[in-house]
């Protein structure tokens, strides 16, 4: 549905944006690149993130925080959907066709660089740790404030935003969410910092966009480290269900 979308988007336009160089064949780079990372939490964080405030509400928590293993990490992975991995296997064809696309092109091919092999993969994963980190945030607070199908609503609300080019924020009020979203939650650099490196949208590639890499890499330990906190911060609040 999505890709049947922007199909339609790009046959009454030539890119997303002035002077972005979000053409087709580029942005389907960024498409196949969110369903990648959107596959992974989805399979592995998402449905162990759900069933937190359910364990809290049973009291199945209590046997989590006696086993010799750290609490965080067993809650977790506790288990796996792996039906989502179906959009792995698209987002991964996406990317081979709209990458064909862009290697044959007679004006400006892309020339694939060896350092995208690494960068790519290291890249989709920390994107994907940013949204856990971010998702395991929200789950801890169910020891605060019980059943909060509301705060995972609000986790669905701000990924969104994740989900395009960054450019089309840099305008007018879209300042302050770019600002929100990049430096205070940053999920705007989860998906554009390794579709931009992949795609490479901008030739000559630019010198902000290599500070934007270094700076995903920051957001992505400190993204960690927060959460880690807000987790072990929730857990000194909650009272077993046989106290």
């Amino acid at each position: 549905m999505n890709i049947g979308f922007y199909i339609i988007v790009f046959q009454h336009t030539d890119a997303i944006g002035v002077n972005t160089g979000w053409q087709q064949y580029e942005f389907f780079v960024f498409l196949g690149t969110t369903w990648l990372i959107n596959s992974m939490v989805q399979t592995f964080f998402m449905p162990n993130a759900q069933e937190f405030s359910e364990l809290i509400r049973t009291g199945n928590l209590d046997f989590a925080l006696v086993k010799p293993i750290d609490t965080q990490f067993l809650i977790s992975f506790q288990k796996m959907e792996w039906a989502a991995l179906s959009n792995f296997v698209l987002g991964c064809v996406l990317l081979i066709v709209s990458l064909g696309h862009l290697t044959t092109r007679t004006e400006q091919p892309w020339h694939l660089e060896p350092i995208m092999f690494v960068l790519y993969p290291f890249y989709l994963v920390c994107g994907t740790a940013i949204l856990y980190s971010v998702m395991i945030a929200l789950a801890a607070t169910s020891i605060w404030l019980g059943r909060n199908q509301s705060l995972y609503n609000f986790w669905f609300y701000i990924t969104n935003f994740s989900r395009y080019p960054m450019e089309i924020y840099q305008h007018s009020w879209g300042w302050i969410l770019w600002g929100v979203f990049t430096f205070i939650i940053p999920v705007l650099v989860v998906v554009n910092v390794p579709a931009r490196l992949l795609a490479q949208p901008l030739q000559p590639r630019q010198n902000w966009e290599w500070w934007l890499a270094g700076f995903a890499l920051l957001a992505t330990l400190m993204s960690l480290y927060v959460s880690r906190r807000i987790f072990r911060r929730a857990l000194l609040s909650y009272r077993s269900a046989s106290s």
